[in-house]
């Protein structure tokens, strides 16, 4: 079965996004935390903890995780599964694709 073909929202500048601050974006109706990270990533992560259901974009970025700002727990910003308890579902993460100056996070597909 063949994947679908990403649909591409723009979510805003790449100097918008200020390094390892995760940003709350809506795209298409889905709550989206978008990173960029201190190397220069960009990661877009579904922006609601499995945990506890609170935007994930309200916490911190950690060694390179997204940090859960209610109880702790963190993320893998590539993979979307939890590092630290007390989650133990992952969240989906989206790809991302930047033109320019331009990001494009696509939330029909998931990495």
């Amino acid at each position: 079965m063949s994947r679908p073909a990403p649909v591409w929202h723009p979510v805003g500048a790449l100097s918008d996004f200020e390094p390892d601050k995760p940003e709350a974006v809506d795209v298409d109706g889905t709550p989206v935390a978008v990173v960029r990270t201190s190397s220069g990533q960009v990661h877009a992560i579904h922006d609601v903890c499995s945990h506890a259901n609170v935007a994930l974009s309200e916490g911190e970025v950690v060694d390179g995780e997204l940090e859960c700002w209610l109880h702790g727990s963190t993320f893998s910003m590539s993979t979307g599964k939890p590092t630290c308890l007390p989650a133990v579902e992952p969240v989906p993460v989206y790809p991302v694709k930047i033109e320019g100056d331009d990001v494009y996070v696509a939330v029909n597909v998931e990495l």
